[in-house]
C-alpha cells in the first residue's frame, strides 16, 4: 500500500515540475464533435447516464397534440383501473380472508362429526359466493389482462418513438479518437519516463 502512494505521489510530482505544453491542454480535446441537432435541447436537462425512454418521450411529446393527448387517456384508464378494481377486490379479498380464517378456527373444533359438519358449511358457502361473483372475477382477470397489455403495448411504443431521438443525439455528438489516442500518448510517455527514473 505505502508502494502505491509513493508511486502515486511521485508521479504527481513528476506532473506537476513538467513544463511541457503538452501536458497543459485540456484532458478531453476534440472528444465530442458538439454539432446542434434538433434532438440536442432535449438532452440538456439530462446530463450523465440519466437519459431514459420516459425522458425522451416527455421531451418528446410537448411539441405534439396527438401524443399528449393519448399519453394523457392512457395515464387516466391506469389511473381509474386502480380506483376501480379496488373497491371490488376489497370485497373479495375480505370475503377471501373470512373464509380461510373460519377454515382454519375450525382446527380448534375437537368434536371431528361437528368439525366436518362446519367444513362442508364454509366450503358450501364459498362454493356459493364464488358462483355468484363468477361473471366479476371473470370481468376483473379480463381488466387486468388488458392493463397489462396496454402498458406492453404503450411501452414499446415508447421506446419505438424514442429510439430515432437518441440515434439522432448520436449522429449530433460524435465521439472522435483524437483525445483518446492523445491521453494514451501521454501515459506511455509518463510510464517511458518512470522507468528512467533513479
Amino acid at each position: 500500500m505505502k508502494n502505491v502512494l509513493f508511486a502515486s505521489t511521485l508521479a504527481l510530482s513528476i506532473l506537476s515540475c513538467q513544463e511541457n505544453k503538452q501536458q497543459n491542454l485540456p484532458i478531453v480535446e476534440n472528444a465530442v464533435d458538439n454539432a446542434e441537432s434538433a434532438v440536442s435541447g432535449s438532452f440538456k436537462s439530462y446530463r450523465g447516464n440519466n437519459i431514459t425512454v420516459n425522458n425522451i418521450y416527455s421531451e418528446l411529446i410537448k411539441d405534439d397534440k396527438n401524443l399528449t393527448a393519448l399519453n394523457s387517456r392512457i395515464v387516466k384508464t391506469l389511473e381509474e383501473t386502480e380506483e376501480v378494481l379496488a373497491v371490488y377486490n376489497n370485497v373479495l379479498n375480505t370475503t377471501k380472508s373470512y373464509y380461510q380464517d373460519a377454515d382454519d378456527q375450525t382446527k380448534a373444533i375437537t368434536d371431528s362429526l361437528v368439525k366436518q359438519q362446519v367444513q362442508k358449511e364454509i366450503s358450501a358457502s364459498a362454493d356459493r359466493y364464488n358462483l355468484k361473483v363468477k361473471n366479476i372475477t371473470d370481468h376483473i382477470s379480463q381488466i387486468t389482462k388488458n392493463t397489462e397489455k396496454l402498458v406492453s403495448m404503450y411501452t414499446a411504443f415508447k421506446i419505438r418513438k424514442t429510439l430515432p431521438e437518441i440515434e439522432k443525439y448520436q449522429n449530433a455528438h460524435p465521439l472522435k479518437m483524437d483525445s483518446l489516442n492523445t491521453f494514451i500518448t501521454r501515459q506511455n510517455n509518463l510510464l517511458e519516463e518512470l522507468k528512467k527514473f533513479k
